[in-house]
Parts: C-alpha cells; structure tokens; sequence
C-alpha cells in the first residue's frame, strides 16, 4: 500500500516554518498501516500546484490514501479544497462532515474548516486543517473508518451487513 501527504503552506515550502503536521500523520500512518510507503510533498498554497500534487499522488504514485493538511480555512490564500474539488471524482461529503463534527466536540472553530473529501479512481483524499492539534483529532476520528473505507474503494463493494 501507498499513502501520500501533502502539506499545504507558503511558509514551510520557503522553508521558514516546520512542517510538524504532516511529521504526525506519517506517524500515524506508521502506526496504523505498519507496511506501507509513505509520500510526503510540500506545495505552496497555488491551486495549480496543489491540484499537480494531488494528481501525482493518486494517478502516477497510485496512492491508497491521500491525506492534505493546511490550506482549508477563511484565508484568501487557502484553496486546497478547490485544488481537490477539481482532482477528485466522487465527493465523500461524510467523511468531511464527521471530521468538522467530532471536531466540534472539542472547539467551535472546527465548523471553519472548508476540507472535502472524496475518491480518484482508488485513492481517497481527504483534506485535513494545518494546525497539530486539529490533525491529531482528525485522525483519531479517522482510525476506525478508514480501513472500511480503503477496502470499499480497492474492492468495489463489501458485504456490510451486520449479524
């Protein structure tokens, strides 16, 4: 399995800040997906590039799972998800939904994110915020979804009923 990350920030592509977030998912994704390869890009915040790294990720790099943080608030320079609007196929608007809900549960200010979520061919992409803190709660609502979810998109369908 490939999995990609792809930071969103001006400054950390300059190199003038550290790009922690993405450092917890590759942890994250060390953790919860023990085998597999990791892609990590830097973009500045320019739809074009961020669309050109999305496309790499799902099409050329054939990513499992592509996960973006930064670029998803009010700033007029935040456009990750229109990058991924434009890229992706079929929205998964519950994905993104559920994040901004459990989200909620511990700040009001998670209904501020504009992250979506959705599939490329058999990558799913869901955009994360920038911050550590909002990252690290995104995955913990994540973990007991995403492998259904993965499995839904690699096998085109499951047997989902419960007994």
């Amino acid at each position: 399995m490939i999995l990609g990350v792809i930071t969103v920030s001006d400054r950390g592509y300059r190199g003038e800040r550290k790009d922690t977030s993405s450092e917890i998912i590759v942890d994250w994704f060390r953790t919860v997906f023990t085998s597999a390869e990791i892609i990590r890009e830097i973009v500045p915040d320019e739809i074009e590039l961020i669309e050109e790294s999305l496309l790499k990720m799902c099409d050329i790099k054939k990513c499992s799972l592509v996960l973006t943080t930064g670029g998803t608030g009010f700033g007029f320079r935040d456009v990750t998800p229109e990058a991924t609007k434009k890229i992706i196929e079929k929205e998964a608007p519950g994905i993104s939904e559920f994040l901004r809900l459990e989200g909620l549960k511990k700040t009001p200010f998670s209904i501020l994110s504009r992250g979506v979520s959705g599939i490329r061919g058999k990558t799913l992409v869901i955009n994360l915020p920038g911050s550590e803190k909002a990252v690290k709660e995104g995955l913990d609502s994540l973990k007991p979804i995403i492998d259904h979810a993965l499995q839904l998109i690699e096998k085109g369908s499951l047997e989902c009923g419960r007994k």
